[in-house]
This record gives structure tokens, C-alpha cells and sequence, in this order.
């Protein structure tokens, strides 16, 4: 009978050692799953926001980018006709203005974007900012050039830019219809590829709703 007391005593002693380890391992379970749960729903939150930041400063740069893109086509297909017309049009200094500032995206992607957004929009993201370098790097060279060719002789006749027997611009100064072209492949292109990151952002930003 002892014996059979102090059996039920050690079944029961473990009965409730089990009970509290499984509640235990029921409550650290649910402590870490609630945890996770919240830290998932600050991660969704965080990456709609990124992914709103971003949406806003694409829709803001396509608006900008069409202004300044139909005065640059403008302006390069009025030289263009006039030069192939063979009037000999003034070659003003080569000036592209830009308010990029490449630490906009930057700021954005690491306070958690790189971690967050989908790979696909990453790699546009990433397709943009070549476009933007590329792009800058180029007009940026057309512009020292003017600096150095044109703005120092913008006091010379027609006759020092061009042949007056061709009426045709002399070799070396070239470069400014080209410039002129240049900024409007420029526009074209960024405002292609921030059109396509758009669509990538506003269809990631749908998936995760």
C-alpha cells in the first residue's frame, strides 16, 4: 500500500512538472510568436512607407521631368532645323541644371528599404540611379566643354563658330547639337525608367495589402 502511495506521489510530482513546463513552453511560445507578429506588422508598415516615399518622389520627378523635357526637346529640334536650314542660329553656354541629389533614394533604402522591398523593385531602384549617373556624368562633360569653348568667345561673330562657306559649324564646336540631344536622350530615359519603377513600387505596394 506504501509502495503504491509513494508511486501515485512520484506520478504525480512529474504530472505537475509537466503541466508547468508545458505551460511554461506555451507561454514563451506565445510571448515569442506575439513578438513576431508585431515585429511583422512594424516591418509591413515600415515597407509601405518606404514604398509611399518613394511612390512620391517618382510622381513629383515624372511631372518635372515632362516640363523640362518638352521645352529641352524644344529647344534642340528649333537648333537643329535652323542649323540644317543654314542659318548659321548663336550657340548660347551649354548650362543643365539639376536638383538630383542621389542621398534622396539613399536615406530611403537604408533606414530599411535594402532589408524590406521586394528584389525586383530594388533592381529597378538600382536601374534608375544608373540612368541619373550615366546620364549627369554625360551632360556634366558636355558642359566643362561649353565652359571651356563657347563662354570664352561669346563675344566672337557668327564667323568664329561656323565656316562661313558651308555655314556649317566648325568641327570643334560640334559638340553643342549634340549636347542639346543629349539632354532630351536624357529626359527621355529617366522618365522611362521612373515610369517602369513606378509600376513596380504601386504593384509591390498592392501585394502587400
Amino acid at each position: 500500500m506504501r509502495q503504491t502511495t509513494e508511486k501515485h506521489s512520484r506520478f504525480a510530482h512529474v504530472g505537475r512538472w509537466i503541466a508547468e513546463f508545458v505551460l511554461v513552453f506555451v507561454g514563451v511560445y506565445a510571448a515569442f510568436w506575439l513578438n513576431n507578429y508585431q515585429q511583422h506588422r512594424q516591418d509591413v508598415e515600415r515597407r509601405d512607407q518606404i514604398l509611399a516615399s518613394l511612390e512620391q518622389l517618382l510622381r513629383e520627378g515624372i511631372e518635372s521631368n515632362k516640363a523640362a523635357g518638352s521645352k529641352e526637346d524644344q529647344q534642340a529640334t528649333q537648333f537643329r532645323r535652323a542649323l540644317d536650314a543654314g542659318e548659321m542660329p548663336p550657340l548660347p553656354p551649354f548650362v543643365f541644371i539639376t536638383d538630383y541629389n542621389p542621398a534622396d533614394i539613399a536615406t530611403l533604402l537604408q533606414s530599411g528599404g535594402v532589408q524590406l522591398l521586394d528584389v525586383k523593385t530594388l533592381m529597378a531602384v538600382r536601374g534608375l540611379e544608373s540612368v541619373i549617373r550615366w546620364g549627369l556624368s554625360a551632360l556634366a562633360r558636355y558642359q566643362k566643354l561649353s565652359d571651356e569653348l563657347i563662354v570664352p568667345n561669346l563675344d566672337q561673330d557668327a564667323s568664329f563658330f561656323y565656316d562661313p562657306a558651308t555655314k556649317k559649324l566648325r568641327k570643334r564646336f560640334e559638340i553643342y547639337p549634340q549636347a542639346l540631344e543629349a539632354t532630351v536622350k536624357f529626359s527621355h530615359d529617366l522618365e522611362r525608367t521612373e515610369t517602369e519603377l513606378l509600376k513596380q513600387i504601386q504593384a509591390e505596394r498592392q501585394r502587400n495589402r
